[in-house]
């Protein structure tokens, strides 16, 4: 086995610490979301926050099912650099499902149940509606993807 490291798992100098003031400083959503992802709290799945993956930082990782949760305030509407950035993370064979700052702290338990349909692979392409964009199947561990 390589001992050569994927980009995404690349350690980046500053990546930590910048996860670690992003947690210290995180959102009324965040803090919101992250007391019902914490411990296993959403039926057992593992989450973890602020976690730096390749060039980013996510808001929420559940690893073991390839899933990210972001949390957006209006700054981000029709962003370009989000664009980019949910391509790139679908591109490493990660799903993204985005959220409004709003919907968190005023749809909580809708938000927790799109989440685990999430999870549940309830969702299998991206969705517009719901903000779900899902991972590129054959590109997870850089594998090419299937565009057949």
């Amino acid at each position: 086995m390589s001992n050569v490291k994927s980009p995404i798992s690349k350690r980046r100098l500053g990546a930590t610490a910048t996860a670690r003031k992003l947690r210290k400083r995180e959102t009324d959503a965040e803090h919101l979301l992250w007391m019902h992802l914490r411990n296993r709290l959403l039926n057992g799945y593992k989450f973890s926050r602020q976690i730096p993956l390749g060039p980013y930082v996510v808001d929420f990782v559940c690893r073991d099912k390839r899933l990210i949760i972001e949390l957006d305030g209006f700054q981000h509407a029709d962003s370009k650099e989000d664009q980019g950035r949910t391509e790139w993370l679908n591109g490493e064979g990660y799903s993204v499902l985005r959220f409004w700052n709003h919907e968190t702290t005023h749809h909580l338990p809708e938000v927790l149940a799109t989440i685990l349909a999430a999870l549940e692979g309830q969702f299998a392409v991206t969705c517009e509606t719901v903000r779900f964009y899902g991972r590129r199947q054959g590109m997870w561990r850089g594998q090419p993807a299937d565009r057949g």
